[in-house]
Order: C-alpha cells, then sequence, then structure tokens
C-alpha cells in the first residue's frame, strides 16, 4: 500500500528496549525480549488514538478499527515499518443462536505486536493469560521476534476454528438420523439452522483466504528465515476450513433435499391410502343410492332384500380391497 502522510510521532522506550507503557490504560500489555504484546478487547475510540499516537499510526487505520464493516484486508506501510491486518473469526452467539464474525485488528512493528478484537476472541485472550503466567513460554513466544508471536496467535485462532466445524459435523449427522428415523417434520427447522451456520462460516473464511495469502508475503520481514514458512501452514489451515465447509454445504443440501423427498412419500402414502378409501366407498354408496330410492323393487320391504343389499356391498368391497392389494396400491 502506498505511504500516506502523517504526522510523525516520537516512540519513548523503556529502559529494557521496550516500548514504554502509559499510565491508566485498561490495555493488557507484556513485554520480553525486546518485544511488547498490547491486548485490548472492544477498544473505545480515544484508547484507539492513544494507542495511534504511541506507535505512530495512521489515522485511516484507527477509523478501520472502529469501523464495524472492515473486510480481512493487509495494509503493508513499508516506510513507517508496520503492517496493518483485519481478520476475521467465528464467534458463537448463544442468544442468537447462530454464527457471527469476530474481527481482530492487528498492528504488527518490528519491536510490538497490538491486538484489537471487537469482541473476546477465547484464543488469544487465554494465549495472552499464559504469557503472562508462564515466563519461560512468554521468553520463547517473544525470543522470535513479533512475527512469529503473530503466529502462535493465529495458529490458536485457526485450532479454535475446527471444534466449530466439528460441531457442525456432529450436527449434520444426528440430523441425518432424524430424518431417516420418521422425525422429518421435526427437523426442517433444524436443517435451516445448520445450513445458516454454513453460510455465516463460509461468509467469514471466503475472503481470509487471500488475506492469508497476503499476510504471508507481507510478515516475511518481521520473521526470521528459518520460520519464514511458518506462515504456510496458516494458509493451509484456512484451506481445509474452506474444504470441509465445501463438503458441508454439500451435504446439508444433499440432507435438505432427502428430507423434502421424504416428508413427499409420506405425504403421497396418505393419499394414496385417502384415494383408495374414496374408491371403495363410491360403489358402495351408489348401491345405497340407488336401493334407498322411495320405489318399488323386487324384495322391497322384505328382510331377504336387505340381506341381499348388504351381502351385495361386502363382496363389492373385498373384490375392491383386493383389487387394490393386488396392484399394490396399500
Amino acid at each position: 500500500m502506498p505511504s500516506l502522510p502523517r504526522i510523525q510521532r516520537r516512540r519513548t522506550r523503556d529502559a529494557t528496549g521496550g516500548v514504554a507503557r502509559p499510565a491508566d490504560r485498561r490495555a493488557s500489555e507484556l513485554s520480553a525480549e525486546g518485544l511488547t504484546w498490547i491486548h485490548l478487547d472492544d477498544p473505545t475510540h480515544e484508547e484507539a488514538q492513544e494507542l495511534a499516537q504511541r506507535f505512530g499510526w495512521h489515522p485511516l487505520d484507527v477509523e478501520d478499527v472502529m469501523s464495524s464493516r472492515e473486510r480481512p484486508k493487509v495494509d503493508d506501510y513499508a516506510d513507517e515499518g508496520y503492517l496493518f491486518v483485519v481478520l476475521h473469526f467465528p464467534v458463537y452467539d448463544k442468544r442468537a443462536r447462530r454464527l457471527n464474525a469476530g474481527e481482530l485488528d492487528i498492528f504488527l512493528g518490528p519491536d510490538y505486536l497490538v491486538t484489537l478484537p471487537n469482541v473476546e476472541l477465547l484464543p488469544v485472550t487465554r494465549l495472552f493469560a499464559r504469557a503472562s503466567e508462564d515466563e519461560e513460554l512468554r521468553r520463547r513466544i517473544f525470543s522470535k521476534g513479533s512475527g512469529r508471536l503473530l503466529y502462535e496467535i493465529l495458529d490458536d485462532l485457526f485450532d479454535y476454528c475446527f471444534p466449530i466445524l466439528d460441531k457442525i459435523g456432529h450436527k449434520l449427522r444426528s440430523l441425518e438420523e432424524d430424518v431417516f428415523e420418521g422425525r422429518s417434520e421435526e427437523v426442517v427447522r433444524d436443517i435451516s439452522d445448520v445450513k445458516q451456520e454454513i453460510i455465516s462460516y463460509r461468509k467469514i473464511i471466503r475472503p481470509e483466504r487471500a488475506t492469508l495469502r497476503t499476510l504471508e508475503r507481507a510478515v516475511e520481514r518481521f520473521l526470521p528465515e528459518e520460520l519464514e514458512l511458518y506462515f504456510d501452514d496458516i494458509v493451509d489451515a484456512a484451506e481445509r476450513i474452506w474444504d470441509q465447509l465445501d463438503n458441508y454445504k454439500e451435504v446439508v443440501e444433499a440432507l435438505e433435499d432427502t428430507n423434502e423427498s421424504v416428508i413427499a412419500h409420506r405425504q403421497n402414502d396418505v393419499l394414496r391410502v385417502l384415494t383408495v378409501f374414496s374408491v371403495i366407498l363410491l360403489p358402495l354408496t351408489l348401491i345405497t343410492g340407488i336401493f334407498g330410492m322411495n320405489v318399488d323393487f323386487p324384495g322391497f320391504a322384505t328382510r331377504e332384500a336387505w340381506w341381499g343389499v348388504i351381502g351385495g356391498m361386502f363382496a363389492t368391497l373385498l373384490i375392491l380391497l383386493g383389487f387394490f392389494r393386488y396392484k399394490r396400491f396399500f
């Protein structure tokens, strides 16, 4: 991305070589091996502005951080020496019972990493907590530079995506069993919910794939040579997720078609039974209509005539039932 003009601001450094920590901040901050990691959930405009002044970010990046509709992207400010990255990850909303996109804004510099998710992303929160409590872990992941730390964060985030895929796969298997166990009408809504989850997941991952390839190239200058292949693993994980979502999309569409076929087949069975009864009752109604007329006929008003009519109706019933049974109508 071309460099944009902006006011240059000096950065203060502490005695260890890391970026100095401002007072009275809500952000969590870790420093080790000359590298600083700042993590802040859902930052306010004032907090984003403060960080921008501290690290010298472009004002447009602050606007992107505060925007709720930013697409995944990588902006490379080569002259300023930092990357601005926007990525999306699936977050399950328990109240709405659907998958939403959680945005993670990342600022990557040679001696700092700032992560600003708009909602809590548990893998990032847990990694930050582990690094805070485990000095050996902090030293290990901070000693290889900001690019390696970013890889650790993205690796945990994409690992967290696979259990969500597993849950979707489990739902699909359960729905398949329900369809063939006679609960087709009950699972129509469940199929729709799973289909919506797959669509939402695909909308999150689709633009992510190209962004990760761009990030793989842009982040190389923040990585030692022996670690340049690490981000290829992240790209492979995104591709595996996409392939799995493609499979699930085909499965849920086939399952939906199968469920509709099962429902239609059962409706046809009901209609066939009703048709058989209608056809059987038609000649019986005709017989009762003819002999129910108020006219004299042979044997009128005799017991023998009544039994004769009943016998004829019963014989007609047996003949029609035998015919439909022979034709396998029921």
